[in-house]
């Protein structure tokens, strides 16, 4: 004769702690995180856009609600169209170039060693440093009388370029200050990634008679992949929100907005031109453009990666 025990009643008993621990760890965590998104992210979002409906003028004692003029205007405005194919151009030069020498130099300081250390605390400098300051420094730099046109006047360049003073140079000259100083956040970003890849891997490649070509195609930049797509995403965000660089080091010249992007457009039409409602149009596009771009090129890179 088998004696089974009665069944515990404290195991049927639903627990009314765990719903109750929940929300309490979502208030403790995850509330304090989701109100300052919906103050600092959602909300201004909203704002901008209910404001570029509307012909709001700090100027003007009353704001009318308009619909889409706004929109219907930038379709039809040069200075806009302009500053969106700046924009184009200098987000091309910054996510580029940084990725493609960023690499470089990561697999030459992927060493051990003081020297290597030392190196990239060097390419990692300018990314802590302000922008105004590496602006600052580089538009000294750059100018007519400036160190880089006197080592050339010195080794017998007689008409340097004007690197800003020069309209159809200013603009390639801004984008490549930013992409210098975004170099080295791909540089640490390459390193971590070089240093996750797997030894073995390596060394199987070169049992089956890989190269070292064959073993960096085929081994390190598959697993490069996440890397690729942290960096060319952040670039893209870099670029496409360019305004403190031009506006220390150009002030959207030389000429009628040569160097101006969209989000220096943005802030001098709200600011400068006191049309509130039009920038925020403005800056509506840009965020769709941003958010749409951001969007392919997430799922474009993700595609690549390798899970192991």
């Amino acid at each position: 004769m088998t004696i089974t025990s009665p069944p515990s009643r404290t195991a049927r008993r639903p627990s009314r702690r765990a719903p109750l621990a929940g929300i309490g760890h979502f208030l403790a965590f995850g509330a304090p995180g989701l109100l300052l998104y919906l103050g600092l992210v959602l909300v201004p979002v909203i704002m901008s856009v209910r404001s570029s409906l509307t012909d709001e003028n700090p100027l003007h004692r009353s704001t009318r609600y308009t619909g889409l003029a706004n929109y219907r205007e930038l379709l039809g405005d040069p200075a806009f169209h302009r500053a969106l194919g700046n924009t184009v151009i200098v987000t091309a030069i910054v996510v580029v170039v940084p990725n493609v020498l960023g690499l470089g130099v990561a697999i030459l300081l992927d060493r051990r060693g003081r020297l290597y250390h030392a190196l990239r605390a060097v390419f990692f400098t300018p990314v802590v440093l302000s922008s105004v300051v590496v602006s600052v420094i580089w538009q000294a730099l750059l100018t007519d009388d400036g160190m880089v046109n006197s080592l050339l006047r010195s080794a017998g360049v007689d008409h340097p370029p004007g690197w800003l003073s020069d309209p159809s140079i200013a603009l390639y000259s801004v984008a490549s200050i930013i992409a210098w100083q975004m170099l080295g956040f791909c540089v640490v970003v390459y390193l971590a990634g070089l240093q996750g890849v797997p030894p073995e891997l390596h060394e199987a490649a070169a049992l089956d008679g890989a190269g070292a070509g064959g073993r960096f195609r085929h081994v390190t930049w598959p697993m490069l992949a996440p890397a690729v797509t942290i960096n060319t995403v952040m670039l893209l965000i870099t670029a496409f929100k360019a305004y403190d660089h031009i506006q220390v080091i150009t002030n959207g010249g030389p000429g009628d907005g040569t160097t101006a992007t969209i989000a220096f457009s943005v802030v001098t039409t709200a600011f400068t031109g006191n049309r509130i409602g039009y920038a925020a149009a403005m800056s509506t596009v840009m965020l769709a453009l941003v958010a749409a771009i951001s969007v392919l090129a997430l799922r474009f890179l993700q595609r690549r990666e390798v899970n192991l």
